[in-house]
């Protein structure tokens, strides 16, 4: 009886790898076809394809596409974090602040450019992606606030520089920017014009 205790807890926490692995397998699995060919694109079946497993087995861990969706936010966002607020906020310069925050937020864009192009796009055909970018977008509103701190600015000029600084923090700002051949620091200064524009 004694041996039989310690192999039920191997078994069953054998199990729960098992378990965890599979769950993993189809998290991966979906990410990169999200990255690949957008949300929209993306079926249970070819999920179920790339991770290795039935489509039986996704079901028991991801009931609906829905729940899929948030798991692989998730993990995404766990695996590629937003640009630290509270260490823009330490810069006490705003244009010191704002080009360090620019150029942080161009960066995490360049390394996040295939999944943001294309859940943006779908966000306009798939509820769920739009769910997802939800979180992001309020982020982005917090940053605004965070880079328009310590102007000293009040009504009308406040409003244009919060919106200047929304239009340049947005990833299709940035990507425009790309596709012209505007190199990240070429951007920044670009941009930080723009604002200090709205701020003059």
């Amino acid at each position: 009886m004694s041996h039989e205790k310690p192999r039920r807890k191997y078994e069953l926490r054998k199990r729960a790898q098992q378990v965890a692995e599979t769950h993993r397998r189809i998290t991966d699995a979906a990410i990169e076809l999200h990255g690949t060919v957008g949300p929209a694109r993306t079926t249970l079946s070819a999920v179920a394809e790339r991770a290795g497993v039935e489509r039986r087995t996704l079901y028991r861990h991801f009931p609906d596409e829905a729940e899929l969706f948030a798991a692989c936010s998730t993990a995404y966002f766990e695996a590629n974090p937003w640009p630290d607020l509270d260490a823009w906020r330490a810069i006490r310069d705003p244009g010191e602040r704002l080009a360090h925050a620019l150029d942080e937020l161009y960066a995490y864009y360049e390394g996040t450019a295939p999944m943001f192009a294309n859940v943006l796009r779908d966000a306009e055909l798939v509820e769920f992606a739009h769910d997802a970018v939800a979180p992001l977008e309020a982020h982005l509103r917090d940053a605004a606030e965070v880079l328009a701190a310590g102007r000293g600015l009040r009504g009308r000029r406040r409003l244009l520089v919060v919106a200047a600084l929304r239009h340049a923090l947005a990833f299709p700002t940035w990507r425009s920017l790309t596709r012209s051949g505007v190199g990240r620091a070429a951007a920044v200064v670009l941009v930080t014009a723009l604002v200090e524009a709205a701020a003059a």
